[in-house]
């Protein structure tokens, strides 16, 4: 997980859920993907829901009652015989012969279901015997010496079947049987297989919506188990599925919250799918859907879910560069300026993407654009007060300052001419307001980072006492909770601190030094900070980069 280093090298903030959910910093920062399925993952509760009400008619109940027994397997016989290796052998060979024959009378007798009407019952028997071979992860590579993984993807009938062998708990029980089983899967294609069977079903039939769901769960099994076949994944045609299903004219339901989620499980530390997603004017579905909720709020908690999700997606597209320029021209600006004004739900989220758009030497465009859209009039009201109203969307008042001030720096970073006059004489306006809530905001991290100074030193003394050593790792990962404390919004307000003090307006300058002297603060402490911050500028910028970087900050100081 990689530090929160500097403003000018955000880390990603991209999606949600760490895929490694047994706690530890696995995945990006901010991520947490809130999916949670709590009846199972094949429950689908919204459905089922809304058909609870519906009353059969005769004939549809009579055939549900049958394609429920179909489906159900049978109750435990008191006298089967154990499963072990070789009734799990003897089960596989039975399903090759049953589908084997399957396929010869269905090609045989093409237009007459009743001649293979009864091999189909014999195949959805062993089928649903072979569910068995799920809770015994170190017996996968049967099916796959047996060749069966190949049989398997070419039946529509085994979806709820590879969604419970790859049930993540189960894939972790024998890491071995379940790396065997992965790369089957994988040599044999099976996302594009899986692909090519969603495109051929309908969700407005129970069992086929119930279909879209189980597959959806196979990949982010899969992509959870073995994060590196996302790209694969996109590109065997599952990123264009999942923005044609997003964008379709189709009432919300768990389905649709759930493709959100992979798309945004896809885009996840992956520059390749974010790449993708460019190509395929996925940002401009991305802002079509977000922009329903400009002016309205989500309806329920998956609606608010979803809409999470997007924005998350959103985020990191815009950590590639090409990215950047897709949003400019797809008016995303304009369209996150409108949220941060409608103050609605979707504001939080309006604000992290603007973040992640405007940051960076990559971000210079952006911010040029925002100063034309008068986008300062809406920054600068929520860096002087931070909304009341952000338990709602499970945002905390760091989170947003850090974002405002975040954004602010990158403007001073990336601002020329005309446009970087215009945020200076933001600065003065009304006896110079906004240096007096930037000195708030100075003081009040600054106490923050103090305290958990203190508490690091405490514990560094206790280590050395128990003789101890302080190796790398652990310095790291001090310095990442001081970060998360509140060193890094504390370096952006200095940065945004030493940038007004070199703008060459006097009273900007002697306002600073004011303060500081009033609440006995020193620039000895500033330099410091702003020392530190400049050596820690790293992952993913060119050596080059990072030198020049640290010398236009060192220059700034001496001036400051």
């Amino acid at each position: 997980d990689c530090p929160k280093e500097t403003f000018l090298n955000q880390p990603d903030r991209g999606a949600k859920r760490p895929r490694n959910q047994g706690g530890g910093g696995g995945g990006d920062d901010e991520i947490r993907v809130k999916h949670q399925r709590t009846l199972g993952r094949d429950s689908h509760r919204h459905r089922e829901q809304m058909e609870a009400d519906e009353e059969d008619d005769g004939t549809i109940g009579d055939r549900n009652r049958i394609l429920e027994k179909l489906m159900d397997p049978d109750e435990d016989d008191p006298e089967a015989e154990p499963v072990d290796e070789s009734s799990v052998k003897k089960m596989i060979l039975t399903f090759e012969k049953r589908s084997y024959k399957n396929q010869e009378l269905r090609i045989k007798f093409p237009d007459n279901p009743e001649k293979f009407m009864e091999s189909e019952l014999d195949l959805n028997d062993i089928i649903q015997e072979m569910h068995v071979i799920a809770t015994m992860p170190d017996l996968y590579h049967l099916l796959v010496e047996l060749n069966s993984v190949h049989s398997l993807l070419g039946l529509l009938t085994v979806v709820d079947l590879l969604q419970e062998l790859t049930d993540i708990d189960t894939l972790h029980e024998s890491e071995e049987g379940a790396e065997v089983l992965i790369d089957a899967l994988l040599e044999g294609q099976v996302v594009a297989l899986l692909v090519q069977n969603m495109e051929r079903l309908d969700e407005s039939v129970k069992e086929e919506a119930d279909g879209v769901y189980n597959t959806l769960s196979i990949v982010e099994n899969m992509a959870e188990f073995r994060p590196g076949l996302c790209t694969e994944a996109a590109q065997q045609g599952l990123m264009q599925w999942l923005l044609k299903r997003i964008k379709a004219k189709m009432p919300f339901d768990a389905n649709k919250l759930y493709c959100s989620e992979i798309l945004a499980i896809l885009l996840q530390n992956n520059d390749d799918t974010r790449e993708l997603l460019g190509e395929m004017d996925g940002i401009d579905v991305l802002l079509q859907q977000l922009s329903v909720f400009k002016r309205h709020n989500p309806s329920t908690a998956e609606e608010q879910e979803m809409m999470e999700n997007l924005f998350d997606a959103l985020c990191s597209c815009l950590m590639l560069a090409n990215n950047r320029d897709r949003f400019l021209k797809g008016e995303g600006l304009q369209l996150m300026n409108l949220m941060l004004r409608e103050k609605k739900m979707s504001r939080t989220s309006a604000l992290k993407v603007l973040d992640h758009g405007m940051i960076g030497p990559e971000g210079a465009d952006n911010c040029h654009k925002f100063v034309d859209i008068l986008g300062l009039r809406t920054i600068f009201p929520l860096f002087m007060k931070t909304p009341k109203k952000m338990k709602k969307t499970g945002t905390s008042e760091k989170e947003h300052e850090e974002h405002v001030c975040s954004i602010i720096a990158s403007m001073l970073r990336n601002l020329k001419s005309q446009q970087r006059s215009r945020l200076f004489t933001k600065f003065t306006e009304n006896d110079c307001e906004k240096v007096d809530r930037l000195m708030e905001l100075y003081f009040k991290y600054l106490e923050a980072v103090q305290q958990a100074d203190k508490r690091i030193e405490g514990e560094k003394h206790e280590m050395v006492r128990r003789g101890e050593i302080l190796d790398d790792g652990m310095e790291d990962e001090f310095y990442l909770r001081r970060l998360d404390a509140g060193l890094f919004v504390l370096q952006l307000i200095c940065y945004i601190m030493v940038e007004i003090g070199n703008s060459g307006i006097a009273q900007l300058q002697q306002r600073v030094h004011q303060i500081l002297n009033v609440r006995g603060g020193s620039v000895k402490v500033i330099r410091h900070i702003m020392r530190e911050y400049a050596e820690s500028i790293g992952d993913g910028k060119t050596e080059e980069f990072k030198e020049v970087e640290r010398k236009r900050i060192m220059d700034l100081l001496d001036s400051f």
